[in-house]
């Protein structure tokens, strides 16, 4: 079996995630088999792996950076919130169903099993397995309930724990002392490394703060990580691209932030273009007059339809529609766009209400979820962005309903199921005028698809776009990648972590 080490972190976002995929790309660098694995995540954006199943993204970045293909098995239980109190349960990649937090800390035992045979399978067939915590291992109102996330886990796989806190948030010795203090005796004994993490400045102005600490814990400090300028994708709500004010660019892009956003990872490609701004937008006097509009996908479309509607957005996005602007959603997003939205299971808010009425087509919502990979092509595109006809495609669907386009409605691509025995394609998506829409998640990731899309914008807009070209998405991944490996073999104490490694608890 793998020998197992586990992140944990003194809060949510201090950069567990980051700091598990940059060890998983240091031990594979020196020619390791290893794998993440997280028992428990909660985040809006999700993936599709290959046999049709749901995962975390945190994971799949991690098994990229581990150079090999994401598996369910890294990320058996998935929660995606739904609203303030509830969140979708994915167990194994597949639906299980709604439940309110109390339902599900209830239910959560049940699902030991579950981890168990995932963590062991991968453990099976790898040298190393990096574990990564949720949250905190010191809310102590949660303790009964930590079976599989933080210590119950580290228990569950023998792993010792590596702490990390966040210094740039701000108090970062009282985090680290004050998690291991409300530890239990067992548990702080499997804390065998503290990490500072998103350190900026002269590291020798820590010394004393870390030779205390280290004197009042008895665990040593094995590395002081900087704030890293990296671009990776980022799991969830947490993320510090919606609190970013970009100024507009030659091209402007608006992406709308509804409540409930999901899989906003869709868009990153466009923030590596030069003379492209990409802003993330909640409120009228903020949107102004971009050059595009893009609707993300949501875990409740009905609900964060009706949110645009009451705060004025869905009126500002018909405005400039009228006016020729290109409107493009995505999942949730292209539901919107339709004429209705009709839920007759219950499976969001239940009933109908009217779209916003930018594509001829209506939406059902039904019981069971879509999940596959797709490949594809653009096919017959019009207006704007007609330089796209052609153009090669892939990513994948997940999605609670269906779409029907009304009296032979154009299609805005040609799709088909990578597992599909027969490759039988079928037409994807829905276009009218300068509004295109498509269930395609990950459809911006090949450079060509960016490219021409900006180059279609530039064009309507009289400017020359031969600068602003994208790069292949995972390309310029794999060298972020690299650059977080490299950083933190400068500032973490590597030869301890392998030794922690080794010694096991």
């Amino acid at each position: 079996m793998a020998k197992a080490i586990m992140i944990q972190g003194t809060m949510s976002n201090a950069g567990k995630s980051l700091l598990a995929a940059g060890l998983c790309r240091i031990f594979h660098q020196d020619g390791y088999r290893v794998a993440p694995f997280k028992a428990q995540n909660m985040a809006l954006n999700s993936f599709i792996t290959r046999e049709g199943l749901e995962m975390g993204r945190a994971q799949v970045m991690q098994a990229e950076c581990a150079g090999i293909a994401p598996s369910v098995r890294m990320n058996p239980i998935l929660l995606k919130p739904t609203n303030d109190t509830g969140s979708q349960v994915i167990v194994n990649g597949e639906v299980l169903g709604n439940m309110s937090a109390r339902e599900y800390f209830a239910y959560k035992k049940k699902l030991i099993p579950d981890v168990k045979k995932a963590y062991d399978s991968l453990a099976s067939e790898n040298d190393i397995i990096v574990i990564e915590g949720a949250g905190s291992p010191a809310e102590i109102n949660l303790k009964d309930a930590d079976c599989f996330v933080n210590m119950g886990m580290a228990k569950l796989a023998k792993a010792p724990v590596l702490l990390v806190g966040d210094i740039d948030r701000g108090g970062v010795f009282a985090q680290l002392l004050g998690t291991t203090e409300l530890l239990e005796p067992d548990e702080r004994a499997m804390v065998k490394g503290l990490v500072i993490n998103k350190f900026r400045g002269d590291k020798t102005i820590l010394d004393p703060g870390i030779t205390m600490l280290e004197k009042l814990t008895g665990i040593p400090v094995v590395g002081c990580a900087p704030y890293l300028y990296i671009e990776v994708e980022d799991e969830d709500s947490l993320t510090e691209r919606f609190e970013r004010k970009e100024t507009a660019g030659l091209i402007d892009l608006a992406v709308i932030r509804i409540p409930r956003i999901s899989n906003f990872t869709d868009f990153n490609p466009f923030e590596k273009m030069p003379g492209v701004s990409l802003r993330y937008v909640e409120h009228v006097h903020d949107l102004k007059h971009p050059d595009m509009i893009l609707l993300p996908g949501t875990k409740n479309t009905m609900e964060d339809l009706l949110w645009m509607r009451q705060n004025g957005l869905e009126a500002a996005i018909l405005k400039e529609a009228a006016e020729g602007t290109v409107i493009f959603g995505i999942c949730g997003g292209f539901q919107m766009l339709g004429e209705t939205l009709s839920d007759p299971l219950g499976v969001e808010a239940g009933g109908t209400i009217r779209g916003m009425g930018l594509l001829p087509m209506n939406t059902v919502f039904a019981g069971e979820k879509t999940r596959t990979r797709v490949d594809g092509r653009f096919h017959g595109v019009q207006g704007v962005l007609s330089g796209l006809d052609g153009v090669e495609l892939e990513g994948y669907e997940i999605h609670m309903g269906v779409s029907t386009r009304k009296d032979n409605a154009a299609s805005l691509t040609q799709i088909t199921d990578t597992n599909s025995p027969d490759g039988a394609w079928k037409a994807d998506g829905a276009q009218s005028k300068n509004v295109y829409g498509s269930y395609v998640h990950g459809i911006f990731d090949k450079e060509q698809v960016a490219d021409r899309i900006i180059q279609g914008i530039g064009k309507k807009k009289g400017i020359d776009t031969s600068g602003m070209t994208g790069v292949d998405y995972q390309t310029f991944k794999e060298t972020q990648y690299d650059i977080l490996a490299a950083e933190l073999r400068k500032n973490l104490d590597l030869p301890k972590i392998y030794n922690i490694l080794q010694e096991g608890i």
